[in-house]
């Protein structure tokens, strides 16, 4: 069990958890995700930690088909500028590896923003917390589990 699963067990919510062997010379954790799950890339949803311009972390949840917009995600938040994160404040922060990152579940508590896409899909797929795992839940129950907010952060 990963720190993502426990948290939607803890809180009891629906969803199915989707295991598939990781490539390890596989280019986009997503994409490989989406192929290997046999499931729309624009469903299957990756976790970028970008470092806001007062040096806090905060996390943009994006479709894998697409890419994080820095100036819409530090609009979001609240910020003026956002650039990705150093990948060991990612790792100490979340608790996470690079490739393995879960909206949930993370050692400490991060700004969430998910793109306002997720919000067309029944259920979206977000990493489980390790390569080759995923975890498939509403939308909405992603947004409450990371006390996030929808906003249009993606540059498609």
């Amino acid at each position: 069990m990963t720190p993502a699963i426990n948290l939607a067990k803890k809180a009891k919510i629906s969803h199915t958890i989707h295991e598939y062997q990781h490539d390890s010379c596989s280019e986009s954790y997503g994409l490989e995700a989406a192929e290997k799950l046999g499931i729309d890339a624009a469903q299957v949803f990756k976790t970028l930690v970008v470092c806001l311009d007062n040096k806090q972390l905060a996390v943009g949840v994006v479709p894998v088909s697409a890419m994080l917009s820095m100036k819409q995600i530090a609009q979001a938040a609240g910020a003026k500028k956002a650039v990705m994160a150093d990948k060991n404040d990612v790792a100490r922060s979340t608790g996470y590896v690079l490739g393995g990152v879960s909206p949930l579940g993370q050692k400490k508590r991060l700004i969430t923003i998910i793109d306002a896409s997720a919000q067309n899909y029944t259920s979206i797929f977000v990493s489980a917390g390790r390569r080759g795992l995923e975890i498939e839940l509403a939308a909405t129950d992603l947004q409450k589990l990371t006390n996030g907010k929808f906003a249009n952060i993606s540059a498609d």
